[in-house]
C-alpha cells in the first residue's frame, strides 16, 4: 500500500522538473534565435568566416542586421566632419546666406531666381529659391557683357535633396571632374559585388533541404572570395586563377536565381548594402571637398618658407631700406595702383605685368598694403627685385591710423571678397538648371581709400590675384561723369535677384553686378559722396534683414555703388580663371587684365593648368631665394 501511494507523487515530480527544464532550455534559445538572425531567415550556422569578412572591408550579415555599427561610426564621423566644416566654415568660404538650406528645398520658383539659403520670414517677400552655401570661387564672365553659359559640369545630384553637386560642394565638383582618374582595382570591385549578393541569396537557399548542393556551393564559393579578401584589396595581388573563381560564383548565383525564394529577405539585404555604400560615398566626397578646401586656404609650405627667408633677410641687410621717393608716394600727378596682398608673389606678378605693358613706367606708383606678418617679406622682396623705373610703396595696415569706430577689425587685412551664387538664367528662367557664378567686391579696408590717400585723387585699385596684360594708362583719361567707382559689370545677375527679400525699393533692380579686380577710384567723388559712411550705415542698418554678417558685407557693397558705378567696357577684364576650365583662348588673349577670383589660384597646385601659364611668365623664375625654398607654382 505504501508502495503503491508514493509512485503518483514521483512521477508529479519527474514532470514538473522536466518542465522547468524545458522553460529554462527555451529561455536560452529565445535570445539565441535573435543574436543569430533566425527569426529573419537567415542562418549563421556553418557560416565559419562569415565574421572574418568585416575586416577585410567586405560587410557580413550580421552587420548589416544588427545596430549597423559601421554604419554607427561612420557617421559619427560624418557628424564630426561636419562641426569641422562648420568651424572652419567663414575662414574656407564666403557664403552670401548662410542659414537657408532647410526651407529652401521647398521654396517656389519664379523668373529669374536666385536662390537663399534661409527660412522667409513672415514679414518678407516670400524667397523665390535659395542661395546654397558654398566655397568661394570666380564668377564665369565673358567679355563685352556676353555671358559664358557653358556648364562645365552637368547636374549632379547627391541624395534625396536633390542640390546639384556644385550647390553643395562647390568648385570641389569642377575640379574633381577634371582630374578624374579611372578606376582602378575593376576586378576586385566586381568580386566584392558578387559576393554581396551571394551572401543575400544563401540563406533562403539554406532553407531548403532539396538544395543541400546549392546550398554548399554557395557557401564554399563566399568563403573562397572571403579568403581572397583577407590576403589581397588590389587586382595586381589576385590570385592566376580568379577568372574561374568569378565563373563559378556567376554560375552558383545564376541557379539560386531560379528558385523560389525569400524575396523580402534578398531584397533587404541588397538595400541595405546599397544604403551603406551610398553613405560611404557621400562620407569621402565631403571628407575630400574639406580637404580641397583646406588646401585652396593653406599656404603652401615653400610660400611661406620665402616669406620667412625674406624677413630674415631685411633684418640682416636694414641699410638696404632707405625710402628716397616720399615726395612721389603723395603725387597727385602720378599713375597710382593699389593693391592689397599677403601674398608676396602674387604682388610681385600684379606688379610685374603692369609694368611690362606700360608705355611709360616713371610715373607709375604702387602701393602694397599688407599685414604685419608679411611687412618685411614684401619690403625686402621690393628692395631686392626692381620693376623698371616704377616706385614701389609698402603699407602696413596695423600702423594706420584710421578713424573708424572700432578699431578692432582693422587689425587684420582684409582682401577683396568672394561669393558663391547659384541662381535661374533671367534669359532661360524655365531651364531646370542652376547656374553658379562668383561674384568679388571690396573688402572692409578698400572703404579707407580716402583716408590712407587723403593726398590724392584717383586711383586704380587692383586685386592681388589678377594679370595685366596691356597698358593701363588710357584709364586715367578716362571720363567717370561723375561716378566713384569705374567696374566692369555683370548682367547675367541683376541686382534686384538678389534684394528682392529687403524691404526698400530705393534701388534700380534692373542694375547689373559690378566686379572688384580693376577698379578705377575717383576718390574726390567718393568723399564728397560720402560713400564710407553710407556703407557702414548700410552695415549697421536693422532694415536690411540678412541671414549672415557675409551677406551683408555683399548686399552692402553692391548698395553702396547702386548709383555711382560706371561701366567699363568689357574688354578691360576679364574673371573666372579660378574657376572656369572653359574660357574660350581668343577671349583671354583680348582681355586687359585677367583676373583669377575663385579657389583655384594660378599659385596652387590646385589652379587650372591652362590658366596658369600666363600668370606664371610674370614670376621671377631665377630669385635666389625662390630657389632656395622650392617655390615652383
Amino acid at each position: 500500500m505504501k508502495g503503491g501511494g508514493s509512485l503518483p507523487t514521483k512521477r508529479g515530480w519527474r514532470g514538473l522538473v522536466v518542465a522547468v527544464l524545458g522553460l529554462v532550455i527555451l529561455s536560452m534559445l529565445v535570445p539565441l534565435v535573435f543574436l543569430l538572425g533566425l527569426h529573419n531567415g537567415f542562418h549563421s550556422s556553418g557560416y565559419a568566416t562569415e565574421y572574418q569578412s568585416h575586416s577585410s572591408g567586405v560587410g557580413n550579415f550580421d552587420a548589416l542586421d544588427h545596430g549597423n555599427s559601421g554604419t554607427k561610426s561612420e557617421g559619427d564621423q560624418l557628424e564630426h566632419l561636419d562641426n569641422l566644416m562648420r568651424r572652419l566654415g567663414p575662414a574656407l568660404s564666403k557664403d552670401v546666406l548662410e542659414n537657408f538650406t532647410k526651407e529652401a528645398e521647398n521654396g517656389t520658383k519664379s523668373r529669374g531666381a536666385v536662390q537663399v539659403n534661409a527660412e522667409p520670414k513672415s514679414d518678407l517677400p516670400v524667397l523665390p529659391e535659395v542661395l546654397q552655401k558654398s566655397d568661394s570661387g570666380t564668377n564665369n564672365k565673358m567679355v563685352g557683357g556676353a555671358v559664358d553659359v557653358t556648364v562645365y559640369v552637368k547636374d549632379v545630384t547627391g541624395g534625396e535633396s536633390g542640390k546639384s553637386c556644385q550647390m553643395e560642394f562647390g568648385s570641389y565638383c569642377l575640379w574633381s571632374v577634371e582630374h578624374k582618374e579611372d578606376m582602378k582595382d575593376l576586378m576586385v570591385k566586381k568580386l566584392k559585388d558578387q559576393l554581396f549578393v551571394a551572401r543575400a541569396y544563401y540563406p533562403s537557399i539554406a532553407k531548403l533541404p532539396a538544395h543541400e548542393k546549392l546550398s554548399r556551393e554557395l557557401k564554399q564559393n563566399i568563403q573562397d572570395f572571403e579568403r581572397i579578401f583577407s590576403e589581397t584589396t588590389t587586382d595586381s595581388d589576385l590570385p592566376l586563377q580568379i577568372e574561374k573563381k568569378l565563373q563559378k560564383m556567376e554560375a552558383a548565383i545564376s541557379k539560386a536565381k531560379l528558385f523560389t525564394v525569400d524575396c523580402n529577405n534578398v531584397d533587404k539585404k541588397l538595400r541595405q548594402i546599397l544604403d551603406l555604400t551610398e553613405d560611404e560615398a557621400h562620407f569621402h566626397m565631403k571628407q575630400s571637398a574639406f580637404l580641397y578646401q583646406l588646401a585652396v586656404q593653406t599656404m603652401p609650405k615653400s610660400h611661406h618658407c620665402l616669406s620667412m627667408r625674406l624677413m630674415v633677410e631685411y633684418f640682416r641687410y636694414p641699410s638696404l631700406d632707405m625710402d628716397s621717393q616720399v615726395e612721389k608716394y603723395v603725387n597727385p600727378e602720378l599713375h597710382h595702383y593699389v593693391i592689397f596682398s599677403n601674398n608676396v608673389l602674387a604682388a610681385s606678378v600684379v606688379i610685374n605685368s603692369t609694368v611690362v605693358h606700360a608705355k611709360e613706367s616713371s610715373n607709375q606708383v604702387f602701393h602694397v598694403l599688407t599685414d604685419g606678418q608679411n611687412y618685411f617679406a614684401m619690403k625686402f622682396w621690393f628692395l631686392h627685385n626692381s620693376f623698371k623705373e616704377a616706385t614701389i610703396h609698402i603699407l602696413n595696415i596695423e600702423d594706420l591710423n584710421l578713424d573708424f569706430h572700432d578699431k578692432k577689425n582693422l587689425l587684420h587685412l582684409s582682401l577683396s571678397e568672394e561669393f558663391r551664387v547659384s541662381f535661374r538664367s533671367i534669359n532661360k528662367p524655365d531651364a531646370g538648371q542652376m547656374r553658379t557664378e562668383y561674384i568679388s567686391v571690396f573688402g572692409q579696408i578698400h572703404y579707407h581709400l580716402p583716408e590712407i590717400f587723403h593726398n590724392l585723387k584717383k586711383v586704380v585699385v587692383l586685386d592681388d590675384d589678377v594679370v595685366v596684360q596691356q597698358d593701363l594708362s588710357p584709364l586715367w583719361s578716362l571720363d567717370m561723369e561723375g561716378k566713384v567707382n569705374g567696374a566692369v559689370q555683370y548682367c547675367a545677375l541683376r541686382l534686384g535677384q538678389l534684394t528682392s527679400y529687403l524691404g526698400g525699393n530705393n534701388f534700380n533692380r534692373s542694375s547689373c553686378i559690378w566686379m572688384s579686380g580693376l577698379n578705377m577710384v575717383d576718390l574726390v567723388q567718393w568723399r564728397e559722396q560720402n560713400i564710407t559712411e553710407a556703407y557702414q550705415q548700410l552695415l549697421r542698418s536693422g532694415g536690411m534683414r540678412v541671414a549672415s554678417k557675409s551677406a551683408g558685407v555683399l548686399l552692402a557693397n553692391l548698395l553702396t555703388f547702386k548709383d555711382t558705378v560706371h561701366p567699363l567696357d568689357g574688354l578691360w577684364a576679364l574673371s573666372g580663371l579660378g574657376h572656369n576650365y572653359n574660357i574660350d583662348a581668343q577671349a583671354i588673349k583680348n582681355a586687359a587684365v585677367l583676373h583669377y577670383n575663385g579657389n583655384m589660384k594660378p599659385w596652387l597646385e590646385l589652379g587650372i593648368p591652362k590658366h596658369k601659364k600666363h600668370w606664371k611668365k610674370f614670376l621671377k623664375q631665377d630669385d635666389q631665394f625662390m630657389g632656395e625654398c622650392n617655390v615652383n607654382p
